[in-house]
């Protein structure tokens, strides 16, 4: 009898100890989840930063190029027109020379 009073004491204690190193190990992961969710929110704030960083950095390349192109676009329709207008001019004023 004295046997099996130690073997369920055993058991008991064991069976004890496996349960309070599950509920150890239940603790540590959800800490583990709770410092690797906090990790993956500073990592999308970092790269959602450096993503709009990029983009203001382009819209603005592409702003500055749209107006540089505008400026010489206008430069060189004012050219052409006031190259017709003078060749208009001159034709209206001297018929027969062209």
């Amino acid at each position: 009898m004295m046997n099996l009073k130690n073997a369920a004491g055993a058991l008991v204690l064991v069976a004890g100890l496996s349960i309070g190193a599950a509920q150890a190990q239940v603790g540590q992961d959800m800490k583990n989840a709770g410092h690797d969710t906090a990790d993956a929110g500073k990592t999308v704030g970092h790269d959602t930063a450096h993503g709009t960083k990029v983009a203001a950095r382009d819209t603005a390349h592409v702003t500055d190029h749209a107006v540089h192109t505008t400026a010489r676009t206008t430069r060189h329709v004012a050219h052409r027109t006031s190259h017709a207008v003078r060749h208009t001019t001159h034709t209206v004023a001297h018929p027969g020379a062209h």
